[in-house]
């Protein structure tokens, strides 16, 4: 005995369908883009900071002082100072469309030097110039509520990553 009936969905049931996909799309959007804004502030944060400790570790592996180079457009090199060997560099087109780096102090030079003993160098040896102790990460697509702002600080002890607005006591405050 066979059933007679129809097979598939009709024309209604797929428009209401396609509005359902629509509304849950609409709202889940602003949702997505502050989500892949913020993984760009992260990206941008991280690689600087991998850029700094590897200029670290090359300074103690080849025994002499190491330069890391920050561009205000999130480029990035690493070159050894005696001699110029650019050891890593990193290009601004990477991951980074819409993200904004900022030295502190605002007044310090763009250049760390990490020694043989991967100490930072402060005055930097070649040119007298203080070095930035922190490097701040933001959105310029994002408004500040939405911004997962990052900070990158250099010192004597190291290289550290962390959030400038965590809570107090959280492992990720600055």
């Amino acid at each position: 005995m066979l059933k007679s009936g129809q097979s598939g969905f009709s024309f209604i049931e797929l428009m209401i369908g396609m509005v359902i996909l629509g509304l849950l799309t609409a709202v889940a959007l602003p949702s997505f883009q502050a989500w892949l804004y913020n993984s760009q502030i992260y990206n941008v944060a991280e690689s600087i900071s991998n850029g700094l400790q590897r200029a670290r570790a090359e300074a103690v592996a080849r025994n002499t002082n190491v330069e890391f180079v920050l561009s205000a457009d999130t480029s990035w090199s690493v070159r050894v100072v005696n001699g110029g060997d650019v050891v890593d560099s990193r290009a601004s087109g990477e991951g980074a469309k819409n993200v904004s780096v900022a030295q502190m102090p605002s007044n310090a030079n763009n250049t760390v030097t990490f020694n043989n003993l991967g100490s930072l160098q402060s005055p930097n040896p070649s040119d007298g110039s203080e070095p930035f102790t922190a490097v701040n990460v933001d959105s310029t697509a994002l408004s500040s509520a939405e911004s997962r702002d990052l900070r990158i600080t250099v010192n004597v002890s190291g290289v550290r990553l962390c959030d400038p607005n965590a809570p107090s006591g959280s492992p990720l405050e600055c």
